[in-house]
């Protein structure tokens, strides 16, 4: 058999090398695995929505403020004095949808004063300010004055179910005039109270207008 060519030989040398040099060199990195999904919890009655990267990003790293600790305090003292409201029910009406409609309020408005306070503890804050120890809430969005509570406290059955959805409608939509003032003033950005905040504003909503339809068929 014929010998090949030199030239041929050589290229079949370079291309041998090559190949060596290919299955030799240093592999490339692998790609960096997929993070972790960071998804928004949704409001009542709707779907969590997947943050994208950059989202995540802003919704994981913004700092909590005073002014979302004071929107912590106030809120706290808000829900206290809603407690008070549906601790009146049972001894003032049979209506058995009042008597729902403030059990559920009750348990809802405990379980936020619980992580309220959770939150203050998980932060190094006192539950109240230190340098306010008797501050006036008067002007805090609708809360009752002493002479609404005194009224609704002295009301009974049918004058007193119309009472509690009135004042309850009040109550309720000063709560959702504290979380729009807190994201108008800059708070609310970090990841916890954000969430809490959305979820007081969604969950109030729906129950005003629950209220305001039990209000109608009362009237």
């Amino acid at each position: 058999m014929p010998r090949p060519p030199r030239i041929a030989l050589f290229g079949a040398v370079i291309v041998v090398t090559l190949g060596v040099a290919a299955c030799t060199a240093e592999p490339e990195a692998s790609p960096p695995l997929p993070t972790t999904p960071v998804i928004q919890p949704g409001a009542p009655g709707e779907p969590n929505r997947t943050l994208s990267p950059e989202e995540a990003a802003a919704y994981q790293g913004a700092p909590y403020t005073e002014l979302d600790v004071e929107f912590v305090r106030d809120m706290m003292h808000h829900h206290s004095q809603a407690l008070i409201m549906t601790g009146y029910v049972n001894d003032r009406t049979e209506d058995r949808d009042i008597r729902l409609l403030a059990e559920r309020m009750q348990l809802s408005q405990e379980g936020e004063l619980e992580q309220f306070e959770q939150w203050l503890q998980d932060r190094g804050e006192p539950a109240r300010d230190p340098n306010a120890a008797h501050a006036d809430h008067s002007d805090m969005p609708g809360l009752l004055t002493d002479a609404e509570l005194a009224q609704l406290e002295a009301a009974r059955d049918g004058e007193f179910d119309k009472l509690f959805l009135e004042l309850m409608t009040k109550h309720h939509a000063g709560a959702i005039e504290m979380v729009r003032v807190l994201y108008v003033d800059g708070g609310g950005q970090e990841t916890d109270i954000d969430i809490l905040a959305g979820h007081i504003e969604a969950d109030q909503e729906i129950e005003i207008t629950r209220m305001q339809q039990m209000l109608a068929e009362r009237s």
